[in-house]
């Protein structure tokens, strides 16, 4: 069905073209590309216009099946790495097995090979339930302007199949953790640290305070990890403190988690009177947590994968994708892409030799889910 030569060699044309989130010209170059490819197939194609500095999204429709709940699949065309990636330190090569390019593993292989599944089921007369592709613009910075897209087009669907790379020697993804993003502002009061220094009350020592209590709510038990990865504060060395700003980032592998967490993130208390703390922020993913329906959708991509020659192996992940949105509506498959690894990295790179089985396993399940 499916060749390796003609699939890696497109892979390769979108991978050349740079599509870094924050410049929306280059990715719509790419959807120019991408909406070409599509000329001649039973689909009907709705570009949606980008906002707030984004890239333009993508829907295309088979021309089958639209009438009742189908198959929705998610892919993303922004990648994190910024222009002249590709000049500088990741030029695309192929090496014996391993394929390299930015953004070719997070996720243009994977958004590419769903393509031509849907090219294949298309030709062949169209599947038992109609088929919706979304390509979004912003995944890599958590979707704000095609979250409501998802979701809405996730209400639709009975079935989700997210086109995120393969984890870990092929993988697939059945659940990820939630991910909750809060930005703590302190302040305090200003004093000179020589002559005044007891009239001041520094932010920056109650962001030490905050520090700590942050991460001391990760729970490996629990799987709860809270990370403060960005922090600022003060003006001069000879100046008390007034303000201070921490980033942070917390996940959560259940909604019941994400309740409790958010709760005492967004509760916290100064220890330093005269201080005070505002908290911002919350869930910008959801949980996906595997529902009975997920796990049938699982257990028939696991025995469509044997027939096709490989074990098929869930596993959980801590990193959110958009996925995370559309698992609360349908059953949801995630990791369908392409295997390698070095996903944002100046080696990031496919394994050749995963593309047609990954291919195969995307058309069968478009060909068979009912």
């Amino acid at each position: 069905m499916f060749e390796t030569a003609p699939l890696l060699d497109h892979i390769r044309r979108w991978v050349e073209i740079e599509s870094p989130t924050e410049r929306p010209d280059q990715v719509n170059t790419l959807i120019d590309m991408v909406m070409a490819d599509h000329a001649g197939l039973p689909v009907t194609l709705e570009r949606v216009p980008g906002r707030e500095g984004r890239g333009d999204h993508l829907v295309v429709r088979s021309t089958w099946g639209q009438d009742a709940p189908g198959i929705l699949i998610l892919s993303h065309l922004d990648t994190v790495h910024p222009m002249g990636f590709i000049e500088k330190r990741l030029p695309y090569r192929v090496d014996g097995d391993i394929a390299f390019g930015p953004g070719i593993y997070d996720m243009k292989a994977g958004a590419c090979i769903a393509h031509h599944a849907l090219r294949a089921v298309g030709t062949a007369g169209g599947g038992k339930l109609g088929v919706t592709h979304l390509y979004v613009s912003d995944e890599e910075v958590g979707s704000p302007t095609s979250q409501a897209l998802i979701e809405a087009l996730g209400r639709k669907a009975k079935y989700v199949l997210v086109t995120e790379p393969a984890r870990d020697g092929g993988k697939i993804v059945t659940a990820r953790k939630g991910v909750g993003r809060f930005d703590v502002h302190i302040r305090g009061v200003a004093s000179h640290a020589g002559a005044k220094p007891h009239e001041g009350r520094s932010a920056v020592r109650e962001l030490g305070h905050v520090i700590l209590a942050l991460e001391g709510l990760c729970d490996d038990a629990r799987g709860v990890t809270v990370t403060v990865g960005v922090v600022s504060g003060g003006t001069k060395a000879n100046v008390i403190p007034e303000e201070a700003f921490a980033a942070v980032d917390l996940r959560v592998p259940s909604m019941a988690l994400a309740e409790e967490l958010t709760a005492k993130i967004l509760g916290l208390q100064p220890k330093t009177q005269g201080v005070t703390i505002t908290v911002t922020g919350g869930m910008n993913r959801p949980p996906f947590e595997q529902t009975p329906a997920a796990k049938v959708l699982f257990d028939h991509a696991h025995k469509l994968a044997a027939g096709i020659g490989f074990e098929l192996i869930g596993v959980a992940t801590g990193g959110g994708s958009d996925g995370n949105f559309t698992a609360p509506y349908a059953a949801t498959l995630d990791g369908l892409g392409v295997d390698g690894k070095g996903a944002h990295t100046d080696y990031e790179q496919i394994n050749v030799s995963t593309i047609v089985p990954r291919a195969e396993l995307l058309r069968q399940l478009l060909a068979t889910l009912d």
